[in-house]
């Protein structure tokens, strides 16, 4: 790894009846994984980057999404090159 990797994770907050839509663009989107997601209409997402730039804009993204109520970060964590967090 030459550059930092930051990782983080949200969750994501739907309307039930248009959960399988909002899903189904998640998965459109580059670098997200959809982990988990509940009847009720909420998500968990993991996302990979090479800075926080691209996680808060993925985050505007989602937010934006027709049905999506709510999209909060709750994890970051940034591993150096050289393996250690910070």
């Amino acid at each position: 790894m030459d550059a930092p990797l930051h990782i983080a994770s949200f969750v994501v907050h739907a309307r039930p009846e248009q959960l399988d839509a909002v899903l189904a663009n998640l998965r459109l989107l580059d670098d997200l994984e959809v982990h988990q997601h509940s009847p009720e209409g909420k998500a968990v997402v993991v996302i990979e980057a090479v800075d926080e730039r691209l996680i808060m804009q993925r985050i505007e993204q989602v937010n934006a999404l027709p049905g999506v109520l709510n999209a909060a970060l709750i994890y970051h964590e940034c591993l150096s090159p050289q393996g250690a967090t910070q």
